[in-house]
């Protein structure tokens, strides 16, 4: 019996007049993902806990089975996993995004673009190598990721605020919160150096000659330090392989105990590598047995507010991902279990995370489950679930539900 856990970032949203009072995901051609839906079971999983907030560290955690209650740290110490740094106790990872700031007056600074344009991960690296060799210091220290997604790794106390995900803040005045890095002198000489060399610099003075956001700005937040929990191995007695062009699922890969594959040209948006992501999830499949499956364009372009993006990633998640790992799991004749899901909405019409249940499906190629007969949409889902009378899943014990017929 094989396992798998495919999740399209962010897919979830709300009925938009532009097509018809449909969300992109009901308008989208998605047909292997119907076909699956009708089949199999359609339920909502609150991915996001009540009192957490609706970001994909939170949301991916709950859907690989562990309860962010008990084993959540912060976003940024998974992402340092998967990059394989390990924090001292007295050292705290933070995210540090590329963004790019508008001060439009001395007491006025909006966040323009929390990805800096979806900066390129060359560079990127660039400025990270630069930052690291020039602003650096004892306590900081600057961490190359992919594209806009970077690492900071503090050694010290806590700043003593709350940085906020500038994702939450397109467009939006982010004064209080840009100010607040500036408060303590440690801090303030970092980040004011690190700001000179990035108006400076080449890559960014490049970037604004094409036409593009130049990264004017390291935003940090997401801070945390090392988390712990058992494997999944060591739960389920299984093995298995994280795919996902972003540190933080890799990460939790690493906190699980499976394998994190690196897939080349995996970029985290709609030029991502299908094929490669797809072939990496049926190669893994051929001798283990779990495979989770992370497509993170949906998400960006929800963050985008790009309807054209989102239909887009939604139809390429389902005919590049989805279509060929089971087409190749029916042609091996190999019985298996999936989930298709989402993390959490990214509606459009917010162009930042939302806390709604989201759609899942459950799927058995023996199809010894009861049919949904519904195409994949939250509608449907909705409709299914109040029907039900039944209480809305916990995210964490989604995968001991794929997991309860294990041969």
């Amino acid at each position: 019996m094989k396992y798998l856990i495919l999740v399209g970032d962010g897919m979830g949203d709300y009925p938009i007049e532009e097509i018809g009072g449909l969300t992109p995901l009901a308008k989208a051609h998605i047909p292997t993902i119907d076909r699956l839906c009708e089949r199999g079971e359609l339920f909502l999983n609150r991915t996001i806990p009540e009192g957490y907030p609706p970001g994909s560290d939170v949301a991916n955690m709950s859907l690989m089975g562990y309860d962010p209650a008990a084993y959540y740290t912060g976003r940024a110490p998974l992402e340092a996993a998967a990059m394989g740094i390990r924090l001292a106790p007295d050292e705290i990872a933070f995210r540090c995004n590329m963004v790019t700031l508008d001060k439009q007056t001395e007491d006025r600074v909006v966040m323009t673009d929390f990805s800096a344009g979806h900066i390129t991960s060359e560079e990127s690296r660039q400025l990270i190598e630069d930052l690291e060799n020039h602003c650096s210091s004892e306590a900081f220290h600057f961490k190359a990721g992919v594209s806009y997604r970077n690492l900071v790794v503090y050694k010290g106390q806590h700043p003593g605020f709350a940085p906020v995900p500038p994702h939450d803040f397109i467009e939006r005045d982010v004064t209080s919160h840009y100010q607040a890095y500036f408060n303590d002198p440690e801090w303030r000489k970092v980040l004011t150096g690190a700001q000179e060399l990035l108006a400076a610099h080449p890559v960014n003075l490049k970037r604004i000659d094409e036409g593009k956001n130049p990264a004017n700005f390291i935003w940090l937040w997401g801070e945390g330090k090392m988390a712990s929990a058992p494997t999944l191995g060591q739960r389920f007695g299984i093995t298995g392989s994280m795919i996902s062009a972003v540190d933080l699922l890799k990460g939790l890969g690493v906190l699980a105990g499976i394998t994190a594959l690196n897939i080349p040209g995996a970029t985290g948006y709609i030029d991502t590598n299908y094929d490669g992501k797809a072939q990496g999830a049926i190669d893994a499949l051929k001798n283990e047995d779990f495979v989770f499956v992370h497509l993170e364009g949906p998400d960006e372009a929800g963050h985008k507010g790009s309807l054209v993006d989102k239909i887009q990633a939604i139809e390429d998640f389902d005919g590049r991902i989805v279509r060929p790992i089971i087409d190749f799991l029916h042609e091996s004749k190999e019985d298996f279990r999936v989930v298709v899901t989402m993390d959490h909405f990214t509606p459009l019409a917010l162009r930042t995370h939302a806390s709604d249940p989201v759609p899942t499906i459950l799927y058995d190629s023996r199809e010894n489950i009861a049919g949904s007969g519904k195409t994949f949409s939250e509608e449907n889902c909705r409709q299914l679930q109040d029907l039900s009378g039944e209480e809305i899943m916990q995210g964490h014990t989604l995968i001991e539900k794929l997991l309860q017929q294990r041969q």
